[in-house]
């Protein structure tokens, strides 16, 4: 089944809505579907629910949805890079459910195994447990978190097949395999498309079975962060 779309907004034509929960992939502005991102920018769909380590930065990333107010809530682990986001959410304009970066993995990754829930001692005695379940194993409390599913969720991989089969690069898989996993529709954005057979079976770091549309993008900004360099 050939899964590929002409662009991104095309891949994104009759699956993103008003009022969806949006998983999207990425650490920082290391492996995010820039691509898919500027085209849910353009969709115009509004109050999403966006699922992501963290909101990009201002005018990149998750940052220009911030920007086009179409988010009313991030369920994130770190949010200090983008500007728009603290002032929206200090003015109370946009919800923040902050999650410790394993647990939001671990939610995913749960999520996409069809697990509802979990118990980890990450987040117990502190304020992430209130209004959660707490019990205890082996003299040990552990805090009950539900496990995440998203309408749609937006990768960034490396290279795919035809079929969707995946290969991720370096540090920029991050995220994305549970992103994709967690997904009810997951698109992916790659910089390079081969045909069925040219990726080694080995070599798959996530099978196609988790996606169902292809976007290319062989040239993406790939910006940095924030770049530190020495005096020469």
């Amino acid at each position: 089944m050939d899964k590929v779309y002409a662009s991104a907004a095309e891949a994104l034509k009759g699956v993103v809505a008003n009022d969806q929960t949006i998983a999207v992939g990425g650490f920082g502005l290391c492996g995010i579907p820039e691509a898919l991102i500027a085209a849910l920018r353009d969709s115009g769909v509004k109050n999403l629910t966006c699922i992501s380590n963290n909101a990009g930065v201002d005018g990149f990333g998750l940052g220009q949805l911030l920007n086009t107010r179409q988010v009313k809530k991030m369920i994130s682990s770190y949010v200090g890079e983008n500007k728009e986001f603290e002032r929206q959410y200090l003015a109370g304009e946009i919800e923040v459910e902050f999650t410790p970066q394993g647990t939001l993995v671990e939610k995913l990754r749960a999520g996409g195994a069809g697990i509802p829930a979990f118990f980890t001692r990450t987040g117990v005695g502190t304020i992430v447990a209130d209004g959660k379940e707490v019990r205890e194993f082996d003299g040990e409390k552990y805090v009950m978190e539900r496990s995440l599913v998203s309408d749609v969720s937006l990768v960034k991989a490396y290279m795919a097949d035809r079929s969707g089969n995946l290969v991720f690069r370096k540090t920029a898989r991050n995220y994305n395999p549970n992103v994709a996993m967690a997904g009810k529709i997951t698109i992916v954005e790659v910089e390079k498309l081969v045909d069925l057979g040219e990726i080694d079976p080995d070599a798959v770091h996530l099978p196609g079975i988790y996606v169902h549309r292809i976007v290319v993008n062989a040239h993406p900004e790939k910006r940095i962060e924030q770049r530190t360099t020495r005096k020469a």
